[in-house]
């Protein structure tokens, strides 16, 4: 019973570093950002595997997808916390921006961007066919939100202000990201400071909006 046991441990351990190795490899593949690498054939041709076996370990497409995700969630961690719980609003904010500056250049990003890119536009639809691959992308949402808040926990700015910098900052970080990848005559570390500046003005206490 004993060597049973052990036996069993170790083939979960196996088993474990093969996800692993063809979750990576998939990741590697993907931010080619070739499109045609968003195919289940052409994924399990590219990691060095069939595609029964990836479906022997993750079930289908939408569960390789789904896993794909959360294994680059999982290595991007709370990337915002690790300003000091010291530090004041204009370096929390900053360390922001510069981790998704740093992050969005990065292979898990172009990973996922050529995987969103090859998923349906329309919610209705993208849930329909890829449930699991929709639903690990919508609870990203959240995570992020709970992240932001986390990130500004002990200084007195308007939790509904954070949200709206939350909803806005990745899109705006990916748009400079983008000219950085396209290339650019824009100085982008001053525009990284301008919307660091705006941010960080939008977010104390004594700022007003209409």
């Amino acid at each position: 019973m004993t060597y049973a046991g052990v036996t069993g441990r170790r083939t979960n351990r196996r088993g474990t570093a093969t996800r692993e190795s063809m979750l990576d490899a998939a990741v590697a593949s993907l931010a080619s950002g070739d499109p045609g690498s968003v195919s289940g054939n052409r994924i399990a041709k590219d990691i060095g595997a069939t595609w029964g076996t990836i479906k022997y370990q993750f079930g289908d497409i939408d569960g390789f997808w789904a896993a794909v995700l959360r294994h680059t969630a999982l290595r991007r961690g709370d990337l915002p916390a690790s300003a000091p719980a010291d530090a004041d609003l204009h370096t929390r904010v900053s360390t922001i921006v510069d981790n998704l500056y740093a992050g969005l250049s990065g292979t898990d990003s172009r990973a996922i961007e050529t995987l969103r890119a090859a998923m349906p536009r329309d919610r209705s639809e993208f849930e329909r066919r890829f449930p699991s691959t929709a639903g690990e992308f919508a609870s990203w949402r959240q995570a992020w939100l709970d992240t932001c808040m986390r990130a500004f926990a002990g200084l007195d700015v308007d939790p509904d202000r954070v949200a709206e910098v939350a909803a806005f900052i990745p899109g705006a970080m990916r748009g400079i990201t983008s000219e950085k990848q396209l290339g650019t005559y824009t100085d982008l570390d001053l525009a990284r400071r301008g919307i660091t500046n705006a941010i960080v003005a939008y977010l104390r206490p004594d700022s007003v909006t209409a």
